[in-house]
């Protein structure tokens, strides 16, 4: 079976890597998404395991259009009766670039109109359309000429984990979050510190990676097991697998915020999450934190603009610049933020910058390695 797994910018090859270890072949990293080829296992497997996926597309066809008529043509020729039947509901997820359509959603109607075409000169009857829970959700892909159908093995998007049942103004998406770790190659023998966590989002994806809580496990559902095709034993299976890898750990992770009402929410989502015995609250103003000892890492998601007065955003990003010099050095940090501006204010030279998006804002991720005293060849204003 051919495979689309859908990511954030700047996560395919972290996608890429994670599938390759899941035991996916052919895997081919593409834009936002990574292709690759398996089984029924391996599409259990990644749903439940991928900790950087948003969703898991099975392919069932693809081809070339010149018209609209080539789309409804080749509809057609889809098997539809091996993924539903007449009784099933479906809905159409269309994703247009091309010049053949000046309106996004017209295409999805024409996959619609040739779907209950197809069972209607078959059986005389046809599926109905169920937008809010359809048995099959069937993805559009057109890309110029290009037609790609696909059914949605996900559904609810593969970053709404399940334990956070309470969130921060503007919490950060648990598949970037965890990329953004996966991409500092932390690992759990290391000190991991989130001065302004928020909910918790950056701590508890480290705590579960630490621990190997397999990122599916406090999910209810899946899209695929609405299928025809669905084997609950298999899936059974593969979440016994990879549920008795999950472990104590010994790592040290702190969540700190100033806010109380923030230490609360990543308390309760600790709890969800079961890691209340490895993460730490703490409640206090970054400036007065000072590192745990060296060959730490620190995390930061700090407001970006939208969180904050203009006026006070300059001087927090120098703040944390001053900060991380003065008191973390012999650490690593890492930092998102889309305000690129306010970024100069942090006063160190970033050892690495990544381009990510969080939500519809493009941010970039940047590495600062922090060293005792001033050394100068290490610290310029960020351009």
């Amino acid at each position: 079976m051919k495979f689309i797994a859908k990511t954030l910018f700047g996560l395919e090859k972290v996608l890429a890597e994670e599938l390759v270890n899941l035991g996916a072949w052919d895997v081919r990293p593409g834009n936002r998404a990574v292709l690759f080829s398996g089984n029924r296992e391996l599409l259990y497997s990644v749903n439940y395991c991928s900790r950087t996926a948003l969703s898991v597309l099975l392919s069932v066809s693809e081809f070339r259009i010149r018209s609209k008529d080539d789309l409804y043509r080749h509809s057609l020729t889809v098997d539809w009766r091996r993924l539903m039947d007449p009784d099933d509901t479906f809905s159409v997820t269309p994703v247009v670039n091309s010049p053949l359509f000046s309106h996004t959603g017209y295409p999805g109607l024409i996959l619609k109109d040739a779907i209950a075409d197809y069972f209607r000169t078959r059986t005389g009857r046809r599926p109905s359309v169920d937008v809010a829970d359809p048995s099959l959700v069937v993805n559009l892909h057109i890309s110029n000429d290009l037609v790609t159908i696909s059914i949605d093995s996900s559904v609810i998007p593969l970053f709404k984990r399940g334990y956070r049942k309470t969130a921060s103004v503007a919490p950060l998406n648990e598949s970037l979050a965890a990329g953004i770790i996966m991409l500092s190659r932390w690992d759990a023998s290391a000190t991991l510190t989130d001065p302004m966590c928020g909910s918790g989002t950056i701590p508890i994806e480290a705590g579960m990676i630490a621990c190997k809580i397999p990122p599916g496990k406090f999910r209810k559902s899946y899209g695929f097991e609405k299928w025809r095709d669905f084997d609950r034993d298999l899936f059974e299976s593969v979440k016994e697998k990879n549920d008795k890898k999950i472990t104590d750990s010994q790592v040290k992770i702190i969540a700190n915020d100033i806010s109380s009402a923030a230490a609360e929410q990543t308390r309760s989502n600790l709890l969800n999450a079961g890691l209340t015995d490895v993460v730490k609250v703490t409640v206090s103003d970054f400036r007065d934190m000072s590192t745990t000892g060296t060959g730490g890492f620190v995390f930061f998601n700090p407001p970006y603009g939208q969180r904050i007065k203009p006026e006070e955003i300059d001087e927090l990003y120098s703040m944390i610049g001053t900060t991380l010099k003065h008191k973390f050095h012999g650490n690593t940090a890492w930092l998102i933020s889309s305000n690129r501006e306010s970024l100069k204010n942090i006063g160190l030279r970033p050892a690495k910058k990544y381009t990510l998006f969080n939500g519809p804002l493009e941010c970039l991720l940047l590495k600062y390695e922090l060293y005792e005293g001033s050394r100068k060849s290490h610290i310029s204003d960020v351009t």
